[in-house]
């Protein structure tokens, strides 16, 4: 599909044609590093917003002068791509507090001059969800928009938001349809194809988005179906934003019919209240969507989440993995495979280095022992 082709292309690389062609018009790129930020906000006033990652980075020898090598390889391929200039291209960067990890990254990129951007900011995010929480998250957000409004000349009003809010919604359903077709008999795309349509979506403009998303989704409902016997999976854990991971686990007789990731199902499963008013509603959804382990207290959310997603999928069994050094998920993965088992759902956990391919070989042979466990 031609339309899946140029979906594929946008993730090939840190510098896109969707983002090369969005500069061309004389607009800002904003780039962010987790889904906790309220990116309707930027979208709004025309700025495009980019999910920051380590994408290609094969070599972190530079980032590894200043983060150590108990730093999780992701954050460090983020470094090493701001030293090496390959996010020159954006307006700016906002990062979320969301570990110490990604926090050093940010510190890091934002102290070199020649690889500081023109406008940096880290957002403060509670660690636990209450009312006075939300209250304190409101407030930060208040204070990240005054920023990005003077420093960039731009006003966020209530009309351009909540059309930026019904773009997004929009975005959010049709990836759902896409999760309930995978959730089908015969899935008419598989996981690795699915984690491109997500992370495509967190690339380019969204209406852009939108629009092939909806040619891929004609096609995959109009389709013959073909039988498909292969072993379902569910894949939940740390940033993934590698297909070929996928490829890898797929190629080996499975299928990832569904996930409980940042790049998948925990960015998508919540909409805005689009009745309410709309700043108000988009704090709301942002502090309230479906929570990662920095949030602490949610873990029988997250548990039940998982359990949902391997339940509506009809999964056989469950892949947690997680980034060597991520405390987080590596915790929070030993405690979702003991619930698990105990629910006689069939768990592996893959302890994995971020980048293309990494591990695969180890990674594989241990694919397939459970594979065979499985049956």
């Amino acid at each position: 599909m031609k339309a899946m082709e140029e979906l594929s292309n946008v993730c090939k690389s840190l510098e896109n044609p969707s983002v090369t062609e969005w500069k061309a018009q004389g607009k800002k790129v904003m780039g962010y590093a987790c889904t906790y930020l309220p990116e309707e906000l930027l979208y709004a006033v025309d700025i495009l917003p980019y999910r920051i990652t380590g994408r290609g980075i094969t070599d972190s020898s530079k980032a590894d002068s200043y983060l150590s090598r108990v730093n999780c390889s992701f954050a460090r391929c983020c470094l090493e791509a701001a030293l090496d200039a390959k996010f020159a291209f954006l307006d700016g960067a906002i990062f979320v507090n969301g570990c110490d990890h990604i926090r050093r990254c940010y510190e890091n990129w934002e102290a070199h001059e020649t690889a500081a951007l023109p406008f940096m900011y880290i957002l403060p995010v509670p660690h636990r969800l209450s009312e006075n929480g939300y209250e304190w998250f409101k407030e930060e957000v208040s204070r990240l928009r005054a920023a990005f409004e003077m420093r960039f000349g731009v006003k966020v009003t209530p009309e351009n938001l909540k059309k930026a809010i019904a773009v997004y919604n929009e975005t959010r359903r049709l990836l759902r349809k896409v999760y309930d077709l995978r959730a089908g008999e015969n899935p008419p795309i598989t996981g690795a194809e699915a984690l491109i349509l997500v992370t495509a979506s967190t690339l380019m403009p969204k209406e852009t988005f939108n629009q092939l998303l909806k040619e891929i989704l004609k096609t995959m409902e109009r389709g013959p179906q073909k039988k498909n016997n292969k072993t379902r999976l569910v894949v939940a854990g740390s940033e993934l934003d590698d297909p070929e991971f996928i490829e890898n686990v797929e190629s080996l007789g499975a299928i990832v019919v569904s996930d409980a990731l940042c790049f998948g199902a925990r960015s998508i499963w919540n909409l805005t209240d689009e009745n309410q008013e709309p700043f108000e509603a988009l704090c709301r959804r942002y502090y309230n969507h479906e929570p990662c382990p920095r949030m602490a207290g949610e873990f029988k959310r997250r548990l039940d989440f998982v359990k949902d997603q391997i339940q509506r999928s009809h999964a056989d069994g469950a892949i947690l993995e997680y980034i060597k050094f991520c405390d987080q998920h590596g915790t929070d993965n030993a405690l979702l495979k003991i619930n698990l088992e105990k629910e006689n759902i069939p768990v592996i956990e893959l302890e994995r280095q971020y980048g293309p391919l990494a591990d695969a070989g180890r990674l594989r042979t241990r694919v397939q022992a459970f594979l065979e466990r499985i049956g």
